[in-house]
């Protein structure tokens, strides 16, 4: 059917003011390898959406130049263990229990069910629960949860779901992913790259991340040698391998933009605005855009890029997690550091991320810490992309137990065990104090936050409690 409904020898469909779209799309070199037909075969169709195309503009472009790279599908998870071509459904075991909802319960592809059984999922978030079957009959989504809700499972099961169930039966050419999910920090996007991979680990989906600070080269490779399925990506990172047509997003089935009002904030969004106008037009592809809050210039971006979303609010009982212990040191600021080497000094102390607001101020604690014999490193935006990675890798280890980081660490960060997050500094804004006291007391365990305050940066107390809707608790420390 959609053979018929969006073909490359079509007429393109004029596209719509709303989703900003425009004759500047990414032109794609043709040549004898050049497809035919047919666009994508197996495209959902999301309720009464139109599918005929709007981007065949792109194909119309430097028709002598050379063909476009084509690659061989991803054989990673072609030789499976007995043990993984033995499993079956049965041995996941989750009991119906009122008021919950299961995976099971959504009638998921076996190959999906073991990559959610061995990610240890049982039960569905609140998120999880209302997105993945409004994401299953193919509708645009706008969501609205805050960091810590499960919400990129929720969207990576839906994609992946329907990636399984609508196999591409025709030709695939390298470079031209059916899934692009946008997130606006490395480190969210390593996070959602890391648990698409747990998640397509018993199929043969090929998940690409491209974030910037790494080796540009190897990421290149990784698109145009082989055929992807799932690409991750900062927008930043995306339009460069764009400009250098190293990749095309006329075959983007689903588009996801996680944490918009990030990107908001970052000035990423004329960014992202080049890229949306190279998938295909919004009635051709399902959106799904998330963010942890709704303003008007984010009501604006779903108006643009979305079709009839169905909204999903997730507001949590509590902005701040009730398993996470929250106290405020007032003290004078010569005691911080004297403070910091006492808590992290405890015996019930296991990993530790000390938040600090500038670079300068972190580099400073570091040394002092590194100094004093602690087993510390620091993460902050001027630490090499490779040597951040390694670094994080050895925190979920266990091989460093203090992390000095600034605010780019306070998203996209996921170690359970963290037992404390230490704000040296209060940060300014009250949203990230929530998500930098996020990093501690996930995965059912608890959690301790404690602030140093002193006359510099008290002020901001009472906006952060207004924010989270509770009083935080005041110890005195005496000088």
């Amino acid at each position: 059917m959609l053979k018929a409904l969006k073909t490359w020898a079509g007429k393109s469909k004029k596209p719509a003011a709303s989703d900003m779209q425009d004759n500047k799309s990414q032109s794609k070199p043709k040549g004898k390898n050049e497809k035919s037909a047919g666009g994508n075969p197996n495209k959902g169709d999301k309720g009464s959406k139109s599918r005929s195309s709007s981007n065949n503009a792109q194909s119309k472009k430097h028709n002598h130049t050379k063909s476009k790279p084509r690659g061989q599908h991803h054989q990673k998870h072609q030789k499976k263990s007995a043990v993984e071509d033995t499993w079956s459904l049965e041995q996941f075991v989750v009991p119906a229990e009122e008021g919950k909802v299961r995976f099971h319960d959504f009638d998921l592809h076996p190959k999906l069910m073991q990559g959610i059984c061995k990610s240890g999922f049982t039960y569905c978030t609140p998120i999880q629960a209302s997105a993945i079957p409004i994401a299953l009959q193919h509708k645009d989504i706008t969501g609205k949860a805050q960091t810590g809700t499960g919400k990129t499972a929720a969207f990576l099961i839906s994609v992946i779901q329907n990636l399984l169930n609508n196999p591409y039966d025709g030709e695939r050419y390298a470079s031209e992913p059916r899934v692009l999910a946008l997130a606006p920090t490395r480190e969210l996007a390593l996070q959602i790259e890391k648990d698409a991979r747990e998640l397509t680990r018993y199929s043969d989906l090929n998940v690409v991340c491209v974030v910037g600070g790494m080796d540009y080269e190897k990421q290149r490779n990784l698109l145009r040698d082989s055929v992807v399925d799932i690409l991750v990506a900062t927008p930043g990172r995306l339009i460069d391998f764009m400009f250098k047509e190293d990749v095309y997003l006329d075959q983007v089935e689903m588009l996801i933009l996680d944490e918009a009002d990030r990107m908001l904030d970052m000035g990423f969004i004329p960014d992202v605005r080049k890229i949306v106008r190279n998938t295909p037009h919004k009635d051709d592809r399902q959106t799904l855009l998330f963010s942890a809050t709704y303003n008007e210039d984010i009501i604006r971006l779903t108006e643009q890029w979305t079709v009839d979303p169905v909204r999903i609010e997730i507001e949590p009982e509590q902005v701040t997690s009730e398993r996470i212990d929250q106290r405020v040191f007032l003290i004078e600021a010569s005691q911080r550091y004297s403070q910091l080497k006492k808590v992290i000094s405890g015996p019930d102390v296991g990993l530790v991320i000390v938040f600090l607001n500038r670079r300068d101020q972190t580099r400073k604690v570091y040394e002092r810490l590194q100094k004093d014999g602690f087993k510390v490193a620091i993460l902050s935006g001027d630490v090499p992309q490779n040597k951040r990675l390694k670094t994080l890798e050895n925190f979920k280890k266990g091989n460093i137990k203090v992390l000095v980081a600034t605010d780019v660490a306070g998203r996209g960060i996921h170690v359970d065990d963290i037992t404390h997050v230490i704000n040296y500094t209060l940060p300014e804004d009250p949203e990230d104090y929530v998500h930098r006291i996020g990093r501690t007391g996930r995965a059912g365990r608890t959690g301790n936050a404690i602030s140093f305050a002193c006359e510099d940066d008290a002020f901001v107390i009472p906006e952060i409690e207004a924010y989270v809707g509770e009083k935080l608790k005041m110890e005195y420390v005496e000088s």
